[in-house]
């Protein structure tokens, strides 16, 4: 049974200000539970259904804890959530290196956690394990973010970092998504670079034009002003990818 303790803890995580104090996110629902625990996260605690804790593999988790569904229904974000939850411990915001013959994605400002989740599932589906975020990105432990991600989050590494910084010290190619550019089914990716996706509302910053060595853009058929971010960027990987 989830002690108030415990309850006061998890609900405490839903706030940036408290995960970032704890170190600590929280992860709901079966599929995303399995996929943290097979992860190299360091799981904290399990409160879970005993039909779950009976199928999970929870070797190093120091703390497990059996709950009805209607304790998990309660204590989360989610209502819809009545079989597992489990807090794991956050990585740190480490850079790596992007190979020349490597995509990864860059994302300059994207604030909805719905839309970050879609992009990292969206570069998981296409083999893409890298990306670099803007220090005003939505957080990537918002449990919004690590639902959305539909477990992607266990696979796909995000750094966050100043972008004008990073990219005069890299010598990628650089794809920025734009209303008017070359068409994205006409382009020659090559064999690596770095896909630049805009804020939601406003694209791409103004001091970051100048880094783009190719604007590229998905031609309009129809009316709509715009695309949602996530759906452009699965529409750029999707044409990348073809390359190959």
């Amino acid at each position: 049974m989830l002690s108030k303790a415990k309850i006061k803890f998890v609900k405490s995580l839903q706030i940036k200000k408290y995960r970032k104090q704890e170190q600590c996110f929280v992860v709901e629902g079966a599929k995303s539970v399995l996929e943290l625990l097979n992860s190299d996260f360091e799981v904290v605690m399990v409160a879970a259904t005993a039909e779950f804790l009976a199928k999970a593999s929870l070797q190093g988790v120091a703390d497990v804890i059996e709950s009805t569904p209607a304790e998990l229904a309660g204590i989360g974000g989610f209502q819809t959530n009545e079989t597992a939850l489990a807090v794991g411990k956050m990585k740190p915001n480490s850079s790596f290196a992007v190979a020349e013959d490597e995509f990864a994605l860059v994302l300059d400002d994207i604030r909805d956690p719905g839309n970050l989740g879609t992009i990292i599932r969206t570069a998981d589906w296409y083999g893409i394990q890298k990306i670099i975020a803007s220090e005003e990105t939505a957080d990537f432990y918002n449990s919004k973010v690590i639902t959305s991600t539909m477990g992607s989050f266990a696979r796909v590494h995000l750094f966050y970092t100043p972008l004008s910084e990073y990219f005069q010290d890299s010598s990628h190619r650089v794809f920025g998504a734009y209303l008017k550019g070359q068409d994205v089914h006409t382009i020659d990716f090559g064999k690596g670079g770095l896909i630049l996706i805009g804020n939601e509302s406003r694209g791409i910053s103004a001091g970051l034009e100048k880094f783009v060595t190719d604007k590229i853009t998905i031609p309009r058929y129809g009316e709509a002003e715009s695309l949602n971010a996530a759906i452009a960027t699965a529409v750029i990987c999707d044409n990348l990818k073809r390359g190959w």
